[in-house]
């Protein structure tokens, strides 16, 4: 099933970036994509973890909950920078995860980062440390 699916990713992204649809260079991008799949099953880097397609229908939620998180946070350290008075109080703290794998840890911990003013800094015993750019934003976390 990930070997379909990532031939099919594969494909699709091709067919995306070249803008190509004569019959000769559809079948061309067709078998490299089986190829590079091939290649990268001989290799064993296609797994659970690295194409995760059994999480693909939560996706649906969670990448609209992302972009409004990172557009929130982008207003309010935009407001921060163009604030004549930087109101900037850097905090660490230690936000508790309720993810039981190793994909769902990291993709939380990249979820916070890619939110502007926090960066994860450490993932240990099932806890996320991050760095918050604001007190507001350390808040906003905890919740």
């Amino acid at each position: 099933m990930y070997r379909i699916s990532a031939v099919v990713i594969l494909f699709v992204f091709w067919l995306l970036l070249s803008g190509m649809f004569e019959p000769f260079l559809i079948g061309a991008g067709a078998v490299c994509a089986i190829a590079v799949v091939w290649i990268a099953q001989r290799m064993e880097v296609i797994d659970h973890e690295g194409h995760p397609i059994h999480l693909g229908w939560r996706a649906l939620t969670y990448w609209p909950w992302l972009f409004k998180e990172i557009a929130k946070s982008a207003w309010d350290v935009s407001k921060i920078i163009v604030s004549p008075r930087l109101r900037v109080t850097p905090q660490l703290l230690r936000v508790k995860t309720t993810q039981r794998t190793a994909v769902g840890l990291v993709i939380y911990a990249n979820s916070i980062t890619l939110t502007p003013g926090t960066i994860s800094i450490e993932v240990a015993d099932g806890t996320i440390l991050v760095h918050a750019l604001t007190r507001e934003g350390a808040a906003s976390l905890a919740e």
